[in-house]
């Protein structure tokens, strides 16, 4: 069924320019979605090139595996790239990781999944749905404390607390089960208050976000990225919402960091910091006039010290 949705790989031509893939590089797709720009990158790589790709979402893997299990270049796992250090594969090193953050358009458009409250379908939101408890689980056993929390961190949700309280009362009757039951009560509950955005949009986002540990995997792929990185190997990522490029920004730049020698005092002796920011760019307008999903896209490239 998954084969059903498609998804357009978001500033593609950006991507592997970032990546200066080599034919014989050794490269890493911790996002692999539904294989865009794995596409490209093997397009790209000759037969001593390997291509890695991961993935949390087991349809993911299964259309990676369906799409180049067959090709001797390709290495694929099912996991997320927080743990990719943690895979044989890279040991060797790598040319080049790529980071393509959020929720994919398969995984929106799929109401069985459970991230869009524009269509009917359980409250589920992980991204491997056999891992961890699903929003839903989630929302049935915290303390209202930390669903406010969670609405105010991931969300950036002003009413957070409204709406929890409103979530507690409403599971001492019956727990939430459905993303339009979430939808409906966050709608009662705070109204329509910004033209041409459903109410429980932030809600929606900051529990995904939790429920899947985003910025914390986000944290570990990206130290585990650096480890791996060969010296010259570019990390490029592209984030959809400003809690997670606040973290790849901040991560970037305190790898690049140089501390600043103050006036009349010797010299202060640092190891070369071991990441170097490259670029900062935005989807352009063809794009955007094709794929509206790019319109907060912002691909982040850096690249490691030789």
């Amino acid at each position: 069924m998954a084969e059903s949705f498609t998804h357009a790989p978001v500033m593609l031509a950006e991507v592997i320019e970032a990546l200066h893939i080599r034919p014989d590089g050794r490269y890493l797709d911790g996002t692999f979605g539904r294989g865009g720009h794995a596409r490209e990158v093997l397009a790209r790589l000759g037969d001593e090139g390997r291509l890695l790709l991961m993935d949390r979402d087991p349809e993911a893997v299964a259309q990676a595996k369906e799409t180049f299990g067959k090709d001797a270049r390709v290495r694929i796992r099912h996991g997320s790239f927080a743990e990719l250090a943690g895979w044989p594969d890279t040991a060797q090193g790598l040319d080049g990781v790529l980071f393509d953050l959020g929720v994919s358009s398969p995984q929106l458009d799929d109401a069985r999944r459970g991230f869009s409250f524009q269509a009917q379908g359980p409250l589920d939101m992980r991204m491997d749905p056999g891992s961890g408890p699903s929003a839903a689980e989630w929302l049935a056993a915290a303390p209202e404390a930390d669903i406010a929390m969670v609405l105010r961190e991931y969300g950036e949700e002003r009413l957070g607390r409204r709406i929890a309280k409103a979530i507690v009362e409403r599971r001492a009757a019956a727990p939430l089960a459905t993303t339009a039951e979430l939808a409906d009560l966050v709608a009662r509950t705070i109204g329509y208050r910004e033209r041409h955005k459903h109410p429980a949009t932030r809600t929606f986002q900051a529990l995904r976000i939790a429920v899947n540990d985003e910025l914390g995997a986000l944290d570990r792929g990206l130290q585990a990225a650096l480890d791996r990185l060969r010296p010259g190997g570019r990390l490029v990522v592209i984030s959809f919402h400003s809690l997670e490029d606040r973290v790849v920004k901040r991560f970037i730049r305190g790898q690049d960091a140089t501390p600043l020698n103050r006036r009349n005092l010797p010299p202060v002796d640092v190891p070369a910091s071991p990441l170097v920011a490259i670029s900062k760019r935005f989807a352009g307008d063809e794009e955007l006039a094709r794929n509206p999903r790019a319109r907060s896209a912002v691909l982040r490239v850096a690249e490691k010290r030789s």
